[in-house]
C-alpha cells in the first residue's frame, strides 16, 4: 500500500477536527461577543460548514483557504443553481468569519477581499421569440372565436393577451378587478409591488379579448357574493390563483411561463425601438437598472439577425468556418 493512501484518511480526519474546533470557537464569539440570536448562529454555522466541506474536498483547512478557493466555492454554488441572494448570504458569512480570524491574528490575509457579491450576478431573463408568442395567442384566439367556445376559452384568451400586452406580473393579473378597467381609454390600472399603482396601455387585440370575456364569459362564471369584483374567475366563480395562471400558460407551450410573457413584452418593445424609460414605466420597475437587462437581450437578437442576413456577416462566418 502506498504511503499517501495510508496518510490520506489521517489528513482528512485532522482537517475535519481542526475545522470543527475553529467553527466552535467562532460560534462562541458570535453568541457571546456579537450577541447574535440562536437562529442566526445556526444559519452562520450551516453556511460555514458548507464552505468547510468544500475546502476539505480540496484538502485545505479553513485557515489556509485562498481567494481562488472562495471564488471557486461561489462558482460551485452558481453551477448548482443556488440563487444569488443565498450565495450572497454565504459570502457575507465567510467575510465575517475571516475578518474575525484576521483580527485575532490567525491569518495574514483575508481571502474574501475583492470578491463581487453574488447579489450583483446578472441573470438574463428568458423570453420567447415573437413568432412563438404569436403562435400561443393565435391558438387561443381561434379557440375563443369558435362558435362553440365557452366562457373558459374566452377567459383564457383574455388572460394571455393581457399578460403579453401589458407585461403584467402574475400577482398583478390575479388582483385585477373589473373596476380597474378603462377599455374605452385603452388602459388598465395595475397595482404592483408595494401597492404602487400604474396605468398600463392595452392594444386592440387585448381590448377586444377582454370585452368579449366581460360580455359573454364572465357572467357565466360569476357567483353572487364571492367574486369580490375580481376580473378573472374560476369555474366556481372564485378569483384565480397564481398557480392556476402558471398552469394555463404551460398548457399553451411547455417552454413558456407567465413571467416569460412579461419578459417577452419588454424585449420585443426594445427590439422595436422603445426607450428604456417607457419600458420601465410599463413594467413598474423601481430602478432603471432592472430594465437595462432588456438591452442585452435585444442586442443579442440583433447580432443573430445581422449574422443571418447581412452579406458581410455571412462572409465572415464562412471565412471563420474555413480557417477552423
Amino acid at each position: 500500500m502506498q504511503l499517501c493512501e495510508v496518510l490520506s484518511p489521517i489528513i482528512e480526519t485532522v482537517s475535519e477536527t481542526r475545522n470543527a474546533e475553529l467553527m466552535r470557537e467562532y460560534q462562541a464569539y458570535l453568541r457571546v461577543e456579537k450577541g447574535l440570536r440562536p437562529l442566526s448562529c445556526e444559519a452562520y454555522e450551516r453556511d460555514l460548514l458548507q464552505f468547510a466541506e468544500f475546502a476539505e474536498g480540496e484538502n485545505v483547512l479553513l485557515v489556509l483557504a485562498t481567494h481562488a478557493q472562495v471564488a471557486g466555492f461561489l462558482a460551485h454554488l452558481g453551477k448548482h443553481g443556488v440563487e444569488s441572494r443565498s450565495a450572497a448570504r454565504k459570502l457575507s458569512c465567510l467575510r465575517g468569519f475571516y475578518r474575525w480570524l484576521l483580527l485575532d491574528k490567525r491569518i495574514e490575509r483575508d481571502p474574501t477581499i475583492h470578491l463581487d457579491s453574488p447579489s450583483s450576478w446578472k441573470v438574463l431573463p428568458k423570453s420567447l421569440a415573437q413568432s412563438e408568442v404569436s403562435d400561443i395567442l393565435e391558438r387561443a384566439s381561434m379557440t375563443a372565436k369558435h362558435p362553440g367556445a365557452d366562457a373558459i376559452a374566452l377567459r383564457d384568451r383574455a388572460i394571455l393577451e393581457l399578460l403579453y400586452a401589458g407585461g403584467l406580473r402574475v400577482s398583478e393579473l390575479t388582483g385585477l378587478t373589473v373596476a380597474d378597467l378603462s377599455l374605452d381609454a385603452g388602459r388598465v390600472l395595475v397595482r404592483g409591488k408595494g401597492d404602487k399603482e400604474r396605468i398600463v396601455p392595452l392594444g386592440r387585440p387585448a381590448i377586444e379579448a377582454i370585452e368579449k370575456y366581460l360580455v359573454q364569459g364572465r357572467p357565466a362564471l360569476q357567483t353572487k357574493g364571492r367574486a369580490m369584483g375580481r376580473l378573472f374567475l374560476s369555474v366556481r366563480g372564485e378569483p384565480l390563483t397564481r398557480q392556476w395562471i402558471w398552469q394555463l400558460v404551460k398548457s399553451t407551450d411547455s417552454n413558456a411561463s407567465p413571467h416569460m410573457l412579461r419578459h417577452s413584452c419588454a424585449t420585443h418593445m426594445v427590439e422595436h425601438g422603445a426607450d428604456l424609460r417607457t419600458v420601465q414605466t410599463l413594467l413598474g420597475h423601481a430602478d432603471i437598472a432592472t430594465t437595462q437587462v432588456y438591452t442585452h437581450l435585444a442586442l443579442g437578437r440583433l447580432k443573430a439577425v445581422h449574422r443571418q442576413h447581412h452579406p458581410r456577416a455571412k462572409l465572415a462566418s464562412r471565412i471563420t468556418e474555413t480557417t477552423e
